[in-house]
């Protein structure tokens, strides 16, 4: 058995609360939390834990294996650390910290003390996102050109956690986990509407070395919900639609040939219009996907897809995108000189 440690079970963290406590060979053990109405509700549903408002208890404690932390993001890096130092595996829901050189000293403390430290960017073991995944390595799209992600809704309006911070690392995840590389520049613009200083919507651009690129849209100040992924292909073109109950895919025969004139050297382009295909994704709730994928990267001994270094490569994009939007969408580079 698994012993779990949860902290900070809030409205994200209750979700990661039912997942552990149903997975086989996993005991939650803690449940942390400082506000006393969210520790009544914790103590009824999972009588079996010890639900306290002391994350040092569980720290202590020998028979914690893994640590799961849910608190506001300010807090991940001094509770995160915590648990490395009291010899806990552990999960930390996106981003990772606020800053990459505090990402950077997780990911050092997890390599020296030999443990497993995990990242929540739950789209990359969405099956959709993953059929996407596939869709690139197995060349069904050909080459791939550029992303581009639509992430908007009226609300939640956060008091201090800009657009940019609160919504883009699912995207900025999902663009690196498909291209299986990281940007080399970030630009990116936005403005803040409601509340002075936190911007409301950001569009972002993230180029990659080959002259691939991922456009980013992101707002809570939108008359639609869309939560939208698309990857253009030179052979194809695929669509993840979130928002769709059942069918989530949609493969587009689409795309444009270049071809030249032996004769004369000149080019043409032929635009192709093919079917529509609609392909069965497996169904299942991605972040239980997630919460095994933990459980089992410390159970084998293996690396977590969302490892440190994955959040790490997140919260540097993360960080060029905030010093861009501050000097008016001037292009920054992450390429070390």
């Amino acid at each position: 058995m698994i012993g779990v440690a949860l902290i900070g079970a809030g409205n994200w963290g209750k979700n990661l609360a039912r997942n552990f406590a149903s997975l086989d060979g996993v005991e939650l053990k803690y449940v942390c939390d400082l506000n006393e109405k969210v520790r009544r509700t914790m103590s009824s549903m999972y009588p079996q834990a010890e639900v306290t408002d002391d994350m040092n208890k569980a720290l202590g404690d020998d028979a914690v294996d893994a640590v799961v932390v849910a608190v506001d993001a300010p807090l991940h890096f001094k509770i995160a650390a915590a648990a490395l130092q009291a010899g806990k595996h552990t999960y930390v829901e996106k981003p990772l910290t606020l800053t990459s050189d505090d990402s950077q000293t997780l990911v050092d403390l997890a390599s020296e003390k030999n443990l497993k430290l995990m990242v929540g960017h739950l789209l990359e073991y969405h099956p959709a996102v993953n059929y996407m995944k596939q869709a690139i390595t197995s060349g069904e799209v050909g080459k791939p050109l550029y992303l581009y992600f639509h992430r908007v809704n009226l609300g939640i309006v956060r008091k201090v956690e800009n657009a940019w911070w609160s919504l883009a690392p699912h995207d900025v995840s999902v663009a690196c986990y498909l291209f299986d590389a990281e940007p080399v520049s970030v630009s990116a613009s936005g403005h803040a509407y409601l509340r002075d200083g936190v911007e409301d919507v950001v569009f972002a651009n993230l180029k990659f070395a080959d002259g691939r690129m991922a456009h980013i849209h992101v707002s809570w100040l939108d008359p639609h919900k869309i939560r939208k992924v698309t990857l253009v292909g030179s052979q194809k073109m695929v669509v993840f639609d979130d928002m769709e109950a059942a069918e989530k895919i949609r493969v587009y025969d689409k795309g444009a040939e270049i071809t030249k004139s032996v004769s004369s050297y000149a080019e043409a382009i032929t635009l192709r219009t093919g079917d529509i295909l609609i392909p069965k994704v497996p169904a299942g709730e991605p972040l239980k996907t997630e919460c095994r994928h933990f459980i089992d990267s410390i159970v084998n001994d293996k690396t977590p897809l969302s490892d440190g270094a994955d959040g790490l490569r997140v919260v540097k994009v993360l960080e060029a995108g905030t010093k861009s939007l501050q000097r008016g969408g001037e292009p920054i580079s992450l390429v070390v000189s």
